[in-house]
């Protein structure tokens, strides 16, 4: 039985990004448009979106970015606002650890 991909899903495409990026924080945008299924111009969107939010960090490793997220951002919409990226994460059975900043913060 061929499988088709599905006209909706239950997670926006934004989760999808955070989900990607919490399992491989270094992804390229390119690689990211493949994975959630969207264009890479509407995945540059979703990050700038995440960045502005506070829920990812984006920093330069050599040539690449590699994006933290902050697990304990609030989810934004009213129906989940009482809830943190964690709990998100911890529903896609993915663990995530805030880093250490090396200024004492």
């Amino acid at each position: 039985m061929e499988r088709r991909s599905p006209a909706w899903t239950f997670l926006s495409n934004h989760a999808h990004v955070l989900i990607a990026l919490a399992k491989e924080p270094g992804l390229r945008v390119r690689d990211l448009a493949v994975v959630v299924g969207v264009t890479e111009r509407a995945v540059a969107g979703i990050l700038g979106d995440l960045e502005a939010a506070g829920v990812l960090v984006r920093e330069r490793n050599g040539r690449r970015n590699v994006y933290a997220i902050d697990p304990e951002a609030p989810l934004r919409h009213p129906v989940e606002s009482h809830r943190k990226v964690s709990d998100l994460l911890r529903l896609a059975e993915i663990e995530v650890h805030r880093p250490k900043r090396g200024d004492g913060t």
